[in-house]
């Protein structure tokens, strides 16, 4: 049986490579592609078998996806050229048999009004059109988005933001990664929809809370309109685009756009997901080393 894990080279494919082999799948039956091999080299070192290929080279797909079994396709990172990448590696694994797609998404893509739903909601649409068993996981915010940027809240005093009172149910990567990995190498996955997310869903200014409970000292939230933020994350200097697809995540985030409480994380992994506080404890630790 060979499993596929596309976008190893990046963190959350390579955090399901490792939850595959954690959880005992041999390294013979795990493949990976990446556009430039030499970044995973140390999965090869392991046993992983490496393969080289490109979303936009449907060529290269589909001699890596040949005697491929099941496959988990990472959405990839270049918003607005996902759907003809996605095309690609889709087109690729019906010619290839690949007998099952478990694809990366986000909440209720079918429905969501994120500027970023709209390619995942049509990447669902080209899988449920090829025929292709399949599952979707659709993933809420990582709660890295936040955590990783515990240094500038602390530097500042203050967490910005425009979600309001929303929830967001967020999650680490490694419990999605450990998600996608069950799904991957299970069986009796085809046809489902899980809305992954965290077990407790929080808002920015709980968030704030927390973190200032955790760093000891006052963190506040300021909520701005979606221009605002989007204003003040170009001045971070962040490109004007991206920040305003961040600033469209907070607006869908105050309307429910980023919340679940359907449990399908913590049910698929067979644990609870990792708490905000734990995950701050860790981010704290990191940013102080």
């Amino acid at each position: 049986m060979k499993l596929l894990v596309t976008g190893a080279s990046g963190h959350l494919g390579r955090l399901v490579v490792d939850s595959l082999l954690e959880r005992g799948v041999p390294a013979s039956d795990v493949v990976v592609i990446a556009r430039t091999p030499e970044s995973v080299a140390d999965l090869a070192e392991r046993g992983v078998e490496v393969r080289r290929a490109d979303y936009d080279d449907r060529t290269s797909l589909d001699a890596a996806l040949a005697d491929v079994d099941r496959m988990l396709l990472v959405s990839g990172s270049a918003v607005g050229q996902r759907i003809a990448q996605h095309t690609n590696v889709i087109e690729a694994a019906k010619a290839a048999g690949v007998g099952f797609v478990a694809y990366t998404s986000i909440t209720r893509a079918d429905a969501s009004d994120l500027v970023l739903a709209a390619e995942h909601r049509a990447t669902e649409e080209l899988l449920a059109a090829s025929g292709l068993p399949h599952a979707l996981l659709r993933n809420s915010w990582y709660l890295e988005n936040y955590t990783g940027q515990v240094g500038t809240a602390l530097e500042h005093g203050v967490v910005l933001g425009a979600a309001g009172t929303g929830r967001v149910s967020a999650a680490t990567r490694a419990d999605y990664a450990d998600a996608a990995a069950v799904v991957l190498a299970g069986e009796g996955h085809e046809g489902q929809v899980y809305e992954l997310g965290g077990d407790e869903a929080f808002t920015l200014g709980e968030y704030a809370a927390v973190l200032s409970r955790v760093a000891g000292r006052e963190i506040a939230y300021r909520d701005l309109s979606v221009d605002e933020y989007t204003a003040a994350l170009v001045a971070t200097g962040l490109p004007q685009g991206y920040a305003a697809v961040l600033a469209d995540g907070d607006r869908g985030l105050a309307q429910g756009a980023l919340f679940t409480d359907s449990g399908d994380l913590s049910r698929l992994i067979g644990r609870p997901t990792t708490d905000l506080e734990a995950a701050l404890h860790e981010a704290l630790a990191v940013t102080a080393a």
